[in-house]
């Protein structure tokens, strides 16, 4: 891949994500993260992304959210592995929450063969995906809707659960790292998922190789709060030892190779 190509590239992984890992950049670009580094220090000169430890992000990338269509399109593979394996941690009778996003959306279509099972959820794709199982029971939080995540938020959001507490809430976020938590970049996305993390005993983060090691704007769940971490196996391992020193257990999807 010729430099002007590669560096095309990660201009393009860097809008899908809105912030990606140093990492994840040299993975996907199939290159040393000497010359990935290199290729950031040239693209931030000509504004077309912002450097920031251990990755890039969009110009103001920390408070970009991406849409539901753009997070859809990042690591596909790595979620539904996650949502397979992070759908074990579920069990018949429990009462659960789940936030939105593509991740967790992928998690709650492999819920559907549960026995008495509840699942509170401000998500309308994580919703309409359980709409047909019968041991399944919906609650909705209410809300005002924010369509380009699909998702209610908002006071009635909140509201709606500080009245409950399940056995374990299930949600993702644009960021994790060992140092500062969970995080996203939107204000009124941040209150209510601080508020799905309190709705539960335990909570669980399902998270993308692309979101470990990175940071948005605001923290939503620090990381003393978190118990459970649903990740894939290309997260970056230093940062994965780091929140297992924490006391968070890390759980690891193997994603299948794909061949052509």
């Amino acid at each position: 891949m010729f430099a002007a190509e590669r560096r095309q590239r990660i201009v393009e992984l860097v809008r899908s994500s809105g912030a990606i890992s140093l990492r994840e950049l040299a993975r996907q670009v199939q290159t040393s993260e000497v010359t990935v580094r290199r290729d950031l220090r040239a693209l931030a000169a000509q504004g077309l992304l912002d450097r920031h430890h251990g990755g890039a992000a969009l110009p103001g990338g920390l408070s970009h959210e991406p849409t539901y269509s753009e997070k859809a399109l990042v690591a596909s593979d790595a979620k539904a592995a996650i949502a397979t394996l992070a759908a074990d941690l579920v069990s018949d009778g429990d009462a659960i929450v789940v936030g939105a996003g593509t991740t967790t959306q992928a998690f709650a279509a492999r819920l559907t063969r549960h026995n008495e099972l509840t699942v509170v959820t401000n998500s309308l794709l994580v919703a309409t995906d359980l709409a047909g199982a019968r041991g399944v029971d919906v609650v909705m939080t209410g809300g005002t809707l924010r369509g380009s995540i699909h998702a209610l938020v908002g006071g009635t959001t909140e509201q709606a659960l500080s009245s409950i507490r399940g056995t374990r809430a299930f949600i993702s976020g644009n960021g994790l790292t060992a140092a500062r938590g969970l995080s996203t970049p939107n204000l009124t996305v941040a209150g209510v998922d601080r508020a799905l993390a309190g709705a539960a005993r335990e909570v669980v983060v399902l998270a993308d190789h692309t979101k470990i090691g990175t940071e948005a704007l605001l923290q939503t769940v620090a990381t003393e709060d978190i118990q459970h971490l649903v990740t894939d196996d290309a997260s970056d391992a230093a940062e994965l030892d780091a929140l297992r020193e924490l006391g968070i257990t890390v759980h690891v999807a193997s994603v299948p190779t794909t061949t052509s």
